[in-house]
């Protein structure tokens, strides 16, 4: 069985408003993310991690049609936080997990099957697209110090799946060391497990200002 934990608990803070709820195409952000995982026919269940504020919203498109919403649930104040709430709300026959950000309304259904297969062999995997950009390090008062080498460097995009079994262990040592991780690669890393990325060909952009939703709009349209 395969689940999907969604993650939507953020506060907006960078955007000004509630970025999940910001309209693209004529539906909400989360929600045209949820019905990408809705419509993946190796998606079993999805679990939502998300704000008290949206938890009836969300319930009322369970009601209209997203029926492979399992549970919704109400997140932590970060981000590591959320996941580990949703890895205790999965399924008991769940054997891998896919976690995805509710603000990467752009996620294909091709490649959420790409990852979870990829899981199925690899255990631990990563959408992921290559760096293509110059990068250059900067001290605190923002004056350019010296170049960062580009080759070989990847930009984490989301889903990333796994094992159950792995990512439980990962985020329990999360939450025994008192790590703050940003995504499920530094958590399973944190066990000294191996990742691999799968590189994702499609735009799958992080809705976080304002001038994001204008820009997915472009893929959209």
């Amino acid at each position: 069985m395969t689940s999907a934990i969604i993650v939507a608990a953020g506060s907006s803070r960078r955007m000004g408003f509630n970025k999940l709820m910001a309209p693209l195409s004529g539906e909400p952000v989360l929600r045209r993310t949820l019905g990408a995982f809705q419509k993946c026919v190796a998606i079993d269940e999805i679990i939502v991690v998300t704000s008290e504020a949206l938890r009836m919203e969300i319930d009322v498109w369970r009601m209209g049609g997203m029926e492979k919403i399992a549970r919704v649930i109400t997140g932590g104040a970060e981000r590591h936080l959320s996941v580990h709430a949703g890895l205790q709300a999965l399924n008991p026959a769940c054997d891998i997990v896919a976690v995805h950000d509710g603000a990467r309304p752009l996620i294909s259904v091709h490649q959420i099957t790409r990852c979870i297969e990829a899981a199925r062999t690899q255990s631990a995997v990563a959408c992921a697209r290559p760096m293509t950009e110059t990068l250059k390090r900067c001290d605190s008062d923002g004056r350019i110090t010296d170049s960062i080498e580009r080759a070989n460097a990847w930009i984490m995009e989301t889903p990333q799946v796994f094992r159950r079994d792995l990512l439980v262990r990962a985020y329990d040592a999360v939450m025994r060391d008192g790590l703050h991780v940003t995504d499920e690669v530094s958590a399973v890393q944190h066990l000294g497990e191996p990742v691999f990325v799968i590189e994702n060909f499609e735009p799958n952009p992080k809705i976080t200002f304002p001038a994001d939703i204008l820009l997915a709009q472009r893929f959209v349209d």
